[in-house]
């Protein structure tokens, strides 16, 4: 593998709504006939209302034999308000819990995202049950006539989605792990696409908002995952 490419591009960032927000980015290097050859995620944190932030993208380790990169263009954009926004690494919200997705899996139309929670303070957290999940479209406005079901619901039994709900108590520096799963089928009907979920660890906890993006299909069904330990 070689070394970093010394590739890179400036964007600007512009908060044009009324509170502050914070981005993520995709960003694709392409050639001239626009295959794709790397990307990079950015995240512009808390952007306040009307201003503008400035920064550089670069594309570090460019794979052996890859075509010359000419070009970056912004393939993704999300938004979510700066006070629900995933911690940065490392960081510990003052709720003492830090609640992130990973980057799931795929296979035979089932997606599967892990949600994880992790208690960075320094007293006991308590958990017992399910997380709380509000469903939320492009203008974080929610998403009706979708079924959050407790348990896999049929839609896969070999993922350990079915384990019944046990009170946890998660000492400083454990985790909790849950998840969200879903089947992007399309039959008759309109399928939906759910790019944000807002998520409470549980009742009263501060929500944090993520960015799973949800390709429902036409089945109208997402299942999640009671809080469990991680397996070992």
């Amino acid at each position: 593998m070689t070394g970093d490419s010394g590739i890179s591009a400036a964007y600007e960032v512009t908060n044009s709504g009324t509170e502050a927000l914070t981005y993520t980015i995709l960003f694709d290097f392409t050639t001239d006939a626009g295959e794709v050859m790397g990307n990079s995620h950015e995240t512009v944190r808390s952007v306040g209302p009307g201003a503008t932030v400035r920064g550089t993208v670069r594309l570090g380790v460019l794979a052996p034999g890859a075509s010359p990169v000419t070009r970056v263009k912004v393939s993704q954009v999300t938004k979510v308000s700066a006070a629900e926004a995933p911690p940065a690494s490392g960081e510990c919200p003052p709720s003492g819990t830090r609640l992130t997705t990973d980057d799931g899996n795929a296979a035979m139309g089932l997606r599967v995202v892990g949600l994880h929670l992790e208690n960075c303070g320094k007293r006991d957290y308590s958990l017992d049950g399910y997380p709380l999940l509000e469903l939320l479209d492009k203008d974080l406005s929610p998403v009706q006539g979708v079924r959050v079901i407790h348990g896999s619901g049929g839609i896969s039994t070999s993922t350990g989605f079915d384990e019944p709900a046990r009170p946890l108590v998660l000492k400083p520096g454990e985790s909790a792990l849950s998840g969200l799963m879903w089947r992007n089928t399309t039959e008759s009907g309109t399928a939906v696409n759910v790019p944000y979920v807002r998520v409470r660890a549980e009742q009263g906890a501060d929500p944090v908002t993520v960015t799973p993006h949800l390709d429902l299909g036409t089945t109208g069904k997402l299942a999640v995952r009671a809080w469990t330990r991680p397996s070992k």
